[in-house]
């Protein structure tokens, strides 16, 4: 008999949902997570540094099933949890659009909106063979060139030809003629997806804690998947060799394929560079996130926490999308995010008084 009815692999939002799914379904059920970090939630981890309380980069959650949020507010008690209408801009040639880009072209200068628009409307037609292709057919070339490549270049870090055309499934905000003409009347506002999303006061974390709530005692942390045997339905550990009936991996699928003993070559993948930054006061309000298209800046995003919180202490994460085999100078390359943070605005003045970083590898 196997020694567990499911190992799951990596104690993060994805594994310890499916433990506590399979739980509910069957309380008899031997389960066990491995986790190779010595604390949960994988890349939805808290950082807390000099009162500022930070993630692994912006996690916010929007749930699609007012169910689910319960059950995990339930296991949250005395935890106090914000709504937040989510307020985000792209800095554009000096001028900040609405988010999402497609559906605020109003915004921009008389000359580049019709450029656009008459771009939408004789737009190419047909299927798309790569993500870029989907951009210009479903999107024209205006909105394309001006937005969407240069920003989805610095995110992936990769040329956009070699993605899926789904590749960013329904996070992808669409736009027809309709909706952008819709959305220039007085008052319409259109943040794309997700226009509310939910917060813990004490960081993403708290949600994991959440999840670890009634299966906590089937984790095991520290312990990192070195093998897996197919045939024998094992996993070997660095401290262990156990069965199982089922599998479950929330890995990334590279890393699966190399503990099966899979060539994993033929994937890419890319990675972000966070850096979480403290402030000695205030900066910039009423806004959540910014996009930047503008290649010239070392980062695609920046994130307000303090925003968020509410709090008087600038408090931001800023992300950066490297190529997988990209070795950054982590010192240099802040200096540079605070320099262009600088030139945009965002720091004027201000004393950085804190500071984290992280990379996440695999991101995307």
């Amino acid at each position: 008999m196997a020694d567990f009815d499911y190992v799951v692999i990596g104690a993060g939002i994805s594994g310890l949902g499916f433990a506590n799914w399979i739980r509910e379904r069957d309380r008899s059920a031997r389960v066990l997570v491995l986790e190779r970090e010595t604390e949960p939630g994988g890349y939805c981890r808290t950082v807390i540094r000099d009162g500022f309380v930070w993630d692994y980069s912006g996690h916010f959650f929007h749930f699609k099933h007012a169910d689910i949020e319960a059950w995990l507010r339930a296991r949250m008690p005395g935890q106090r949890i914000d709504t937040i209408t989510k307020q985000s801009t792209i800095r554009y040639a000096g001028r900040d659009i609405d988010f999402p880009f497609q559906k605020n072209i109003h915004q921009l200068p008389q000359a580049e909106f019709i450029e656009c628009l008459y771009d939408l409307f004789f737009r190419p037609t047909g299927e798309a063979t790569s993500f870029l292709d989907m951009l210009y057919r479903k999107l024209g070339r205006g909105i394309t060139e001006k937005f969407l490549r240069p920003y989805n270049e610095k995110l992936y870090a990769t040329d956009l030809d070699t993605l899926d055309p789904d590749a960013m499934g329904r996070f992808f905000p669409h736009a027809e003629i309709a909706d952008i003409i819709g959305n220039m009347k007085p008052g319409a506002r259109d943040g794309g997806y997700n226009a509310t999303f939910t917060y813990p006061q004490g960081g993403a974390i708290e949600y994991v804690k959440a999840l670890l709530h009634d299966v906590g005692d089937c984790v095991s942390l520290g312990e990192d998947v070195v093998g897996i045997d197919r045939d024998a339905h094992a996993v070997t550990t660095a401290k262990r060799r156990v069965t199982y009936r089922h599998l479950v991996s929330s890995t990334p699928l590279p890393t699966l394929l190399r503990m099966c003993g899979i060539d994993s070559t033929g994937f890419t993948s890319n990675k972000v560079l966070v850096y979480n930054l403290g402030f000695d006061r205030k900066g910039p309000r009423d806004v959540h996130w910014m996009y930047f298209p503008d290649r010239a800046l070392s980062f695609y995003r920046v994130g307000f926490y303090d925003n968020i919180f509410d709090t008087d202490r600038m408090s931001l994460y800023v992300e950066i999308g490297l190529r997988h085999d990209e070795q950054p100078d982590l010192a240099a390359t802040r200096d540079r995010v605070l320099a262009d943070l600088a030139r945009e605005g965002i720091v004027d003045g201000h004393q950085l008084v804190a500071h984290h970083d992280v990379i996440l590898d695999p991101a995307y």
